[in-house]
């Protein structure tokens, strides 16, 4: 009855839905790649899945977390989880070089998972991930504030910077918000 390119069509469509229907509206934003003309669309990124957003900031004494950052984002990939930074100069703690903030990144601590280009994480000019976090949780006091969120985006965990990637904390609520057939085959 359909041709195949009209059902193909009416699959892209249908998905596509699917997928909107999935992602929480507070997700449903694009912003640039780190030094990168590319677009990180977050939905198409996380959608059903959980999420660990992180504002992050390359000269800060906190920077050494990317390292455990990529660690959880190795370990927890496969079973669903979703690490995004955020790389903000709000506590006067990024390179005004985005070349320079993608080198410390990518380059000094190997880092593979999604960044954003530098953004506002708090106050008025919060990107609007942000801007619904902070309603939710707790607005970023400094660098590298965790925040958890479950896939449905009903669920957000706040973590402060002094919370290390490896703290039993955090691994804990990344841990809750893995889906069950995940934590089955994880162990």
């Amino acid at each position: 009855m359909y041709t195949r390119p009209l059902m193909l069509l009416l699959l892209g469509l249908t998905s596509g839905t699917a997928l909107a229907a999935s992602c929480p509206g507070f997700l449903d934003h694009e912003f640039r790649k780190l030094r990168s003309s590319d677009k990180l669309n977050i939905c198409q990124l996380a959608a059903g899945k959980p999420l660990l957003i992180v504002n992050t900031a390359s000269h800060c004494g906190f920077t050494p977390q990317f390292k455990g950052l990529q660690e959880l984002h190795e370990r927890y990939k496969d079973r669903g989880l979703v690490v995004v930074g955020f790389p903000s100069d709000d506590f006067n703690q990024e390179d005004a070089d985005e070349g320079k903030t993608a080198e410390v990144c990518y380059l000094n601590y190997g880092v593979k998972f999604p960044m954003a280009a530098v953004s506002h994480v708090k106050g008025n000019e919060a990107n609007p991930v942000f801007a619904e976090l902070n309603k939710r949780s707790s607005e970023p006091s400094w660098n590298f504030n965790k925040y958890v969120v479950s896939a449905d985006g009903q669920q957000v965990t706040h973590f402060g910077s002094r919370t290390t990637p490896d703290s039993p904390e955090l691994t804990q609520a990344i841990e809750a918000v893995l889906p069950a057939a995940g934590k089955a085959a994880g162990k």
